[in-house]
């Protein structure tokens, strides 16, 4: 087995206290309540890739912005898919200077946390080289990255876009989306896998996913096991449903307290790829939820003749993370606080 990035966390107790907790300046935010945005105002700064993408979009030529720059409201700015390039041809390496795509490549990684920065970067550089991009500043030079801002205001989302990549930074002051929107991330070491998705960055999550599944016991096990799940849909793979009922799976309010806490762990490896404001503010908006949680296992998407289930799914009312192993790795995501329903 490949080692684990979330080793990071020593034991199970210590990827709970990360979900009941937060940066010393913001312990005090309520739970259900806390957004990136608050986060950022307890901590006292602007992260850095937020930072950066200000001082791009400040740096933007009147020509570049009547090319890459969209309004706030536009229909792009929420869509995720698995192998896209917002801007179509318009690319990283022929809109942006170079003193520009240095800011963005640095945006990129600062998105994500020390402990998978490079594993992140490397699963980048390998899912969208090309026969004419082979080195790391081509193959970024790849991407489609799309500014929403309206003439006037500072309030900004910018996305990084290509294969495998839906990422989002945004100083919007919405606390109830976690990472500013749904995102994709995903790795095809090879496009077959192996059943043991050897040297995938993200496998590790799906590991632990399957710990879970082998502490439940048969009647459990019977409501968690499905035949095939829904698929991918683009955007509409992430759809929420708003429902607390009725969803796909078994709800972890039928968990105990040992399973629990393996679902909690689950949640915690999921986050670890991204920067801590993030995983902070998922977090909390993922915990306000947590009971009505469903956690859905598909027989029919399984590579090999293992029961180490590669294709599973945590839905809630405002959380959808969907997880396709089958024949490599897809994973969807969007995070909105309960309170987004009302």
């Amino acid at each position: 087995m490949q080692t684990n990035p979330s080793s990071h966390f020593s034991d199970s107790t210590s990827r709970r206290a990360f979900l009941s907790s937060s940066l010393a300046g913001a312990a005090a935010l309520p739970l259900a309540q806390a957004g990136a945005q608050e986060v950022i105002a307890a901590i006292g700064k602007m992260p850095k890739a937020e930072q950066i993408a200000i001082e791009l979009i400040a740096s933007l030529s009147d020509e570049q912005r009547a090319r890459v720059v969209l309004p706030y409201d536009h229909r792009l700015r929420q869509r995720v898919e698995n192998n896209w390039h917002i801007l179509g041809d318009k690319r990283v390496g022929t809109e942006f200077s170079s003193a520009q795509q240095t800011m963005l490549r640095t945006i990129f990684r600062e998105l994500h946390s020390t402990q998978m920065t490079e594993a992140v970067w490397a699963q980048f550089l390998k899912d969208n080289r090309t026969s004419q991009a082979r080195t790391p500043d081509e193959i970024f030079g790849t991407a489609s990255v799309a500014i929403f801002q309206d003439a006037g205001s500072e309030l900004f989302e910018l996305v990084i876009t290509g294969r495998h990549t839906t990422r989002r930074c945004t100083n919007v002051p919405d606390t109830t989306t976690a990472f500013g929107g749904p995102i994709f991330y995903g790795h095809a070491v090879k496009f077959y896998e192996e059943a043991d998705h050897a040297g995938n960055a993200y496998w590790f999550q799906a590991e632990r996913a399957n710990v879970l599944y082998e502490l439940l016991d048969s009647k459990q096990q019977l409501k968690a096991l499905k035949n095939k799940s829904r698929g991918e849909r683009g955007s509409r793979t992430v759809a929420l449903s708003g429902q607390k009922e009725g969803l796909e799976g078994l709800p972890a309010w039928e968990l105990s307290v040992e399973q629990k806490n393996v679902l909690i762990d689950i949640i915690a490896d999921l986050l670890l790829p991204f920067r801590t404001e993030d995983r902070i503010a998922a977090a909390r908006m993922i915990n306000a939820q947590l009971d009505d949680l469903h956690i859905a296992y598909y027989k029919e998407e399984n590579i090999g003749e293992d029961t180490v289930w590669d294709t599973w799914k945590i839905e809630g009312p405002q959380v959808v993370w969907y997880f396709r192993g089958d024949p490599h790795v897809h994973v969807w995501a969007h995070v909105k606080a309960p309170e987004a329903a009302a």
